[in-house]
């Protein structure tokens, strides 16, 4: 069953790090069966108990998962092994269009906001110490008003070190290992790795260009979620974007389920111009993040957070005892930029939406099919990833493997346009086109 590798140990530590190193080497391979409880512990002359707390400990780090009779396997994709990891080398001379970053020279200098946040310090250097107030006051007043403009329901305001520090978070206060999380499926590459590092279960969850299906919502549901992660706008990687129909859709399949828990992801706050449609508050307990990483810089690390007193007030009192505080220097910078001006969001957005919408033209005139309602990025349905990502990077294009972003949901590829200029489009959309071929255009394999 384990080849030549042998587990080894006499606690379950023990037993569990060894595992763990086997994984990591490549000793035990992903999808790779181990052995019984009472066989391995027969093997090392332990209590079967001990083995079973193994593989308790393995499961909850994310590199084992268990389903009852038909035992215990090495995750497809161990916690350890980083979806971002899987993507192409990039030869020198081919265009990169494959990292999902914001084009920087849309990005606004820090300098002046950071100087501002310094010289408040120098002001009052009593604010920036230890036992003060974890949320600067002026940020949290301009967050919760923009929360109100945009119908995102009332609740305390918090401060993380970005979105998926928020939903981590979240996803502890009130879950534990084993418990399932529905996910959008394809879906943000560093969530899918998070959720089963957390020792949860994910549960795909399909979608379209308006968001989350709510016949799929409810399967997931069904299926035992108890958490449920919804992108509101800019959905990486298919530029997804919840419609005002999709959200009372979703509102109505959660109301039957009050216990779940709600987390809503506006990380294209800034630089979309598709409106918000939150879905909450359709459960007791929910959450909505918002994060200022694409529109004002991802150095930053700066997300708000708000929901039900409950979530926020755990959120918070575990916060305090790690970390503490997400920088006040950094909040003051923050407020700096939301208040000069820095960034005309409604021109950052025309910008990605000019570039999303010409090369979404291009490829419908060449006969491929491809997604991208909102955002920087563009889905690309494909019979078959490898042979596609090797034949645009060939011509020129590395592109970000779907197997990324997937779980269930059929191959693709993903392309970055924030940097894209008006003379790329023509040559990209044709090396696309010879890459893949003209597709009969489905809305999102599953």
């Amino acid at each position: 069953m384990l080849g030549e590798y042998r587990i080894e140990g006499r606690r379950a530590s023990e037993i569990a790090e060894s595992v763990e190193r086997a994984v990591g080497s490549g000793g035990l391979e992903p999808g790779q069966l181990l052995p019984p409880l009472r066989e391995l512990a027969t093997e090392l002359g332990v209590n079967p108990n001990t083995v079973a707390a193994a593989y308790r400990l393995l499961r909850d780090r994310g590199v084992i998962e268990t389903a009852g009779r038909r035992g215990s396997r090495v995750r497809p994709r161990p916690a350890s092994s980083a979806r971002d990891l899987i993507r192409a080398d990039v030869p020198e001379g081919v265009r990169d269009i494959s990292d999902g970053n914001p084009d920087a020279r849309l990005l606004p200098p820090l300098a002046d906001a950071l100087a501002a946040a310094a010289r408040a310090n120098a002001e009052r250097p009593g604010r920036f110490l230890y036992g003060q107030e974890p949320v600067d006051e002026e940020l949290a007043r301009l967050a919760r008003a923009g929360f109100d403009d945009q119908g995102v329901p009332d609740g305390p305001v918090g401060v993380l070190s970005g979105s998926l520090d928020a939903i981590e978070r979240v996803l502890t206060a009130h879950l534990r290992p084993g418990d399932a999380v529905a996910i959008e499926d394809p879906g943000w590459s560093a969530l899918l790795d998070l959720v089963p590092a957390l020792g949860l279960r994910p549960e795909p969850m399909p979608l379209d260009d308006e968001g989350p299906l709510p016949e799929g919502l409810e399967r997931a549901l069904e299926a035992g979620a108890r958490a449920v992660v919804i992108t509101c706008r800019a959905q990486n990687p298919t530029g997804a974007a919840v419609s005002a129909a999709r959200a009372r859709a979703l509102r109505d399949v959660l109301a039957a389920h009050p216990g779940v828990l709600l987390i809503e992801d506006d990380h294209g706050h800034g630089m979309v111009d598709l409106p918000l449609h939150p879905v909450a508050p359709a459960t007791e307990h929910w959450a909505f993040v918002r994060s200022v990483a694409k529109a004002y810089g991802p150095d930053l690390r700066l997300a708000l957070l708000t929901g039900d007193a409950v979530t926020l007030d755990r959120v918070r009192g575990r916060q305090r005892l790690g970390p503490g505080w997400v920088s006040r220097l950094l909040q003051r910078a923050v407020v700096e930029l939301w208040t000069s001006g820095a960034v005309d969001p409604a021109e950052v957005a025309r910008s990605y939406r000019e570039r999303r919408e010409a090369l979404l033209r291009a490829l419908r005139e060449r006969g491929v099919r491809a997604h991208g309602r909102s955002g920087f990025v563009v889905w690309v349905p494909v019979p078959e990833e490898t042979g596609a990502v090797s034949r645009l990077l060939h011509a020129g294009w590395a592109v970000a493997p779907g197997a990324r972003f997937r779980m269930a949901s059929g191959p693709g590829v993903r392309i970055t346009v924030s940097s894209l200029g008006p003379d790329e489009i023509g040559p990209l959309a044709d090396a696309v086109a010879s890459a893949v071929g003209p597709g009969p255009g489905v809305r999102f394999a599953y």
